[in-house]
């Protein structure tokens, strides 16, 4: 991303276990409320986890309209809802803008998921002559993109990149680097899901990755780096950014959150779902990351962790840290949000980006909720329990995904 384009953030919108739109969800996060409860969307009493993150008060209408609200899996829904409040909160007209300069990545980790197990029912039932022929665009990933493209007309590059849990932080980053290389000048970013179904919680459950310990009391059971930790929790929503070059959204006089300086990633090459021992895959993902925005570890102010609440992943994550900082990791803020939203997958990097951002614009990090004692070298400062103020003018945001890969993003205060 080092060129002399430069990338602004000057729109974001939310779908979120702690709220809607993005000054409802702040407000929960920076005061610890966590959004788990009870699992709603189906009843399966043989299922071990019985908890999760979903979304309330939602109504697909008022986004999409009626007719599309039918033809489209849940977490299409959640991602055009988060891009229209993100063109919004951008105060962006399209239509007095050459859109052939202007695209879409978004992804998710799983994709339509409810919709292929609702419609291989109807299969099973009737055939396929029964089969719907809005299934396949139904289901598909890469079908936010292109709604919103075709809602805004934007005719520059649009399509999404599938990465598990990585899958938000890896559209942002590769948006942001269209941009730099001169491909767009306005990009929307982020990630959806909805995997509160059957397989997909079976699936997890049956992997022994979903918290089963606290189904009756939902709100403890998120527990980063705690000792009590025992599995994550899935939640469902969307995170989306509004990047364009900062030159362009000068001229027009846009608001701008902050700068997007760094992209990293990296692959652990080691084990489909277990990390390395000490993170030397997710270290290398901050390393890149900081290299990409030519910036030194001791100018990070704050890291929105991955922390997912598993044994491993999070003792992972704290080492790599450790490995990437040295003696600065110490001087860190480390929190993770998905303590109180659960872990959306394919769209934690994207609604996590967002946090990260406005922790940057109030200067505060976010707590780790549920944080009572760390796991023996879990001995950083995770922010537990309480939001702490802080000046924070470099922040990293961390995703990391089944199959090893992992993806770092890095925010800083807009300069001159």
């Amino acid at each position: 991303m080092r060129s002399e384009r430069r990338i602004v953030v000057t729109g974001m919108g939310i779908v979120s276990p702690v709220g809607n739109n993005v000054a409802d969800a702040w407000d929960k996060i920076i005061n610890g409320r966590s959004g788990i409860g009870p699992l709603t969307a189906f009843d399966d009493p043989g299922l071990s986890c019985q908890i999760a993150g979903e979304i309330s008060d939602f109504d697909p209408v008022d986004w999409v309209g009626p007719k599309d609200a039918r033809k489209y899996d849940t977490f299409i829904h959640y991602g055009v809802a988060a891009s229209i409040q993100a063109v919004d909160d951008a105060g962006l007209d399209f239509s007095q803008y050459d859109t052939e300069r202007m695209g879409a990545l978004i992804g998710a980790g799983i994709g339509g998921i409810k919709t292929i197990e609702d419609t291989h029912e109807t299969y099973r039932n009737g055939g396929a002559r029964r089969v719907s022929p809005f299934f396949v665009p139904a289901s598909i990933v890469n079908m936010i993109a292109g709604l919103v493209s075709i809602k805004y007309q934007l005719k520059g590059p649009t399509f999404s990149i599938v990465s598990a849990c990585t899958s938000a932080n890896h559209n942002i980053g590769e948006a942001a680097r269209m941009i730099a290389y001169g491909d767009a000048d306005v990009m929307l970013a982020g990630g959806a899901e909805y995997a509160t179904t059957p397989t997909a919680m079976g699936g997890f459950a049956s992997a022994k990755a979903l918290c089963s310990a606290f189904n009756d009391d939902p709100q403890a059971a998120s527990r980063p780096w705690d000792v009590d930790r025992a599995g994550f929790v899935l939640g469902n929503g969307a995170g989306v950014l509004m990047l364009e070059e900062l030159e362009f959204a000068r001229r027009r006089g846009a608001r701008i959150y902050c700068e997007l300086v760094g992209f990293g990633m990296s692959s652990d090459a080691h084990h489909i779902t277990q990390p390395p021992e000490g993170g030397e895959g997710a270290a290398r993902s901050m390393r890149n990351a900081l290299r990409d925005a030519g910036i030194n570890a001791d100018q990070v102010d704050y890291v929105n962790a991955h922390g997912t609440s598993t044994p491993l992943g999070d003792q992972a994550e704290s080492d790599a840290v450790k490995t990437c900082f040295g003696e600065h990791a110490y001087q860190l803020a480390v929190s993770s949000s998905k303590s109180m939203t659960g872990h959306l997958l394919g769209a934690a990097g994207g609604i996590e980006a967002i946090f990260t951002v406005l922790g940057m614009r109030d200067n505060v990090a976010l707590p780790t909720i549920n944080l009572h004692q760390p796991s023996p070298g879990c001995d950083l400062n995770y922010v537990p329990n309480t939001a702490q103020e802080r000046s924070i003018d470099v922040a990293m945001s961390n995703s990391f995904g089944f199959g090893g890969t992992n993806g770092t993003l890095l925010f800083k205060q807009l300069v001159d």
